[in-house]
């Protein structure tokens, strides 16, 4: 006994596959079939965690958690919710310092408080085991960005942050979820980590809660469009794999994608329901130009009993105005706005 627990230890620190085995996790379990056939992967479901997606360098190669340390993780955090959900101190005068307007962005209004966020409040579990990082591969954890293509962003956009309307972040501008939660690939963010996933004959459609987008994900047709077409989202293309839903997507646009991609960027996102409260999600991306290696991750898609309601983004959407026309204002006074010509952080980003 005392060898066995020798070697779970040694497990569960050491470096990990960089892709898990969905078969592993699922312990024999069966997807049901829909009318169709297919896996049923149909449903609501979740991704909110409070697992990052780059890792902490203390934890090197190690992707498992040992359950004290993810213990003590989730404890801290359900700590800091009720800190944060606590009566405001009327005695602090400065917004910034309140507790509560430290989960989102800081300025007089507060951002967002916790109020208004729902990141989740576990840790990435696959086949019981906490998760140090959404990332897989490379083994670190840590995205590996070339130098030039922390630029990529920057020359997608047109002029200073606050010159025109295009040179907003998508989110602001109502076109699709903050934060990459729209994918490929999906990732985890600030709030609305919900997905709504359909599936006809000939595609699979997943509404996305944030700012309410809808992935179609083709099964009829495989091919892709010319290289110079480029959508929202990208072109996704699909074909099950025994169980799995293999998802390839190119013909991203550059304002997209993980962290600024080049035109060639591809991704490939696999999704098993390994449960009936489970979908594992896996994705791999392949960016030459951005990336020095590929970029792989996994997330458990959680089953939630919530409905997906309508994100009324453009109705209520007064703060784009009111950001252009605020600059304005500050130019005429001779004093631009800090950071015009600085890069765009986007709120909810994992």
């Amino acid at each position: 006994m005392l060898a066995l627990a020798t070697a779970l230890a040694v497990s569960a620190a050491g470096p990990a596959a960089a892709q898990t085995d969905p078969a592993a996790v699922a312990k024999g379990y069966k997807a049901p079939r829909n009318a169709l056939g297919q896996p049923d992967l149909s449903g609501v479901w979740s991704n909110a965690t409070i697992t990052r997606l780059e890792r902490d360098p203390k934890y090197g190669d190690r992707l498992i958690l040992t359950p004290d340390e993810a213990k003590a993780i989730e404890g801290a955090s359900d700590q800091r919710n009720a800190r944060l959900r606590a009566d405001t101190d009327t005695t602090i005068k400065d917004p910034d310092k309140l507790p509560e307007c430290q989960s989102g962005a800081l300025g007089a209004a507060c951002g967002y408080n916790a109020f208004w966020t729902d990141p989740g409040t576990r840790l990435v579990r696959i086949g019981g085991e906490a998760r140090t990082s959404i990332l897989t591969a490379p083994a670190n954890g840590r995205l590996p960005t070339r130098p030039d293509a922390a630029t990529a962003r920057a020359r997608a956009q047109r002029g200073g942050n606050f010159d025109n309307p295009e040179s907003r972040a998508l989110g602001e501008r109502c076109i699709v979820g903050f934060g990459g939660t729209s994918g490929p690939p999906m990732l985890p963010v600030l709030y609305n980590n919900h997905y709504q996933i359909q599936q006809t004959k000939d595609a699979v459609v997943i509404v996305v809660e944030m700012v309410h987008d809808a992935r179609i994900v083709r099964l009829a047709d495989p091919q892709h469009p010319p290289a110079d077409m480029r959508l929202w989202m990208g072109d996704s293309v699909g074909h099950w794999e025994g169980d799995t839903l293999v998802v390839e997507t190119t013909n991203l646009r550059r304002e997209e994608g993980l962290r600024g991609p080049t035109d060639n960027m591809r991704t490939i996102e696999r999704f098993t329901r390994v449960s009936p409260q489970q979908i594992l999600y896996q994705f791999e991306v392949v960016d030459p130009a951005a990336f020095s290696a590929p970029v792989r991750g996994e997330e458990s898609l959680n089953f939630t009993k919530d409905k997906i309601y309508e994100y009324a983004c453009h109705e209520g959407n007064y703060a784009m105005t009111g950001i252009l026309a605020g600059a304005r204002q500050a130019e005429k006074n001779g004093k631009p706005v800090e950071g015009n010509r600085g890069q765009i952080k986007e709120e909810g980003g994992n």
